[in-house]
């Protein structure tokens, strides 16, 4: 999730705990500061792009080294007095700061040492403010009125929307397993993440030998709309899949990816994160030289790819039950899927 959900949980998990023993004020800025803590491993730099994409939230996710260091830091913290229960709270706060990346379709790799898999179940987007606004809210008034119980409704209406989040993801699930019928899509792999900022719409990516469909489905839908084919160069995969950085990438999105040519340079996308025709992460891994054979490149070139300056109004209404295409996609192509 993005720092801010991660920093308001942490102060609200710290003040539930802790805001009565030693004040909501340290309780909420000692919650801040280890809600975020396991996300500073960004600073690391594993030495390309891709390593540090895939190694993010890593060791410093894992279940089992943020529980042995969390008496550790409760005793730095309470030295003093309150060294068990500063132990619990920040073991919550460092476990629920897992617990809602887990939720995300990013990855993280909650079982190291035992399994480096990056686990996700991808049912909320990285921001959502119905998750996030809450939390803020409760904190307010915990801080204005020296009072606990709105930050424990705070805690219990966002913990409520990460359940709705499983349950809408799983109806959404329902009518993209019907449309993928529909159209006669033979799937390998299936994957039905939220779009942008709610949990009404959900973005449907579809993977098969020769290519991929994408389309979205909206918990309002009363005519949906088809599922887009888009082609993908098997020679190309067939010739890189085991380069290896393709191959970490393959394993890092569960093979939700793309192999393309663009711009004379070889580009390795994660399919999961981003709509046609923009993705967030793609790496150049190879570049053709002027006799037009391909060579890897040392170091990977990272780049994102602009997003339509429309597609926001495009989100809402299509989130609300319109059939209406996402930008860019053409009335011919969608005539010619129906």
């Amino acid at each position: 999730m993005d720092s801010v959900s991660q920093i308001a949980l942490g102060a609200a998990v710290g003040v539930a705990v802790m805001g009565r023993t030693v004040g909501m004020g340290r309780a909420a800025l000692a919650g801040a500061a280890f809600g975020t803590l396991p996300d500073l491993d960004v600073i690391f730099d594993y030495g390309d792009p891709v390593s540090n994409m895939t190694k993010h939230r890593g060791a410093s996710h894992a279940l089992f080294y943020l529980t042995l260091c969390a008496p550790v830091f409760g005793w730095l913290l309470g030295r003093q007095a309150h060294w068990q229960r500063w132990t619990l709270a920040i073991w919550l706060i460092l476990m629920t700061h897992v617990g809602i990346d887990f939720m995300t379709v990013y990855g993280t790799q909650l079982g190291q040492p035992f399994t480096y898999y990056p686990f996700g179940a991808g049912s909320i987007f990285i921001i959502d403010p119905l998750y996030t606004l809450p939390l803020l809210a409760g904190l307010w008034f915990a801080l204005r009125r020296k009072s606990t119980s709105a930050n424990r409704l705070g805690l219990v209406v966002s913990t409520l929307y990460l359940g709705w989040s499983l349950v809408a993801q799983g109806l959404a699930e329902e009518k993209a397993h019907t449309l993928l019928a529909q159209q006669q899509v033979a799937a390998e792999r299936v994957l039905v993440t939220p779009a942008p900022l709610n949990t009404l719409l959900w973005r449907v990516l579809v993977m098969t030998p020769d290519g991929y469909w994408e389309g979205h489905v909206s918990l309002l839908d009363t005519e949906p709309t088809p599922l887009v084919f888009h082609a993908v160069d098997s020679i190309l995969l067939r010739e890189w899949q085991t380069q290896p950085y393709v191959a970490r990438m393959i394993w890092f999105t569960k093979g939700f990816f793309r192999l393309s040519e663009h711009n004379h340079e070889l580009v390795v996308t994660d399919l999961r994160m981003g709509q046609e025709p923009g993705y967030v992460f793609n790496f150049a891994v190879a570049r053709r030289n002027t006799q037009g054979e391909w060579q890897a490149l040392d170091v990977p070139r990272q780049f994102s790819e602009g997003h339509n300056s429309t597609a926001l109004s495009w989100l809402w209404r299509r989130a609300l039950g319109q059939p209406v295409m996402p930008p860019g996609v053409s009335a011919v192509t969608v005539n010619a899927l129906r």
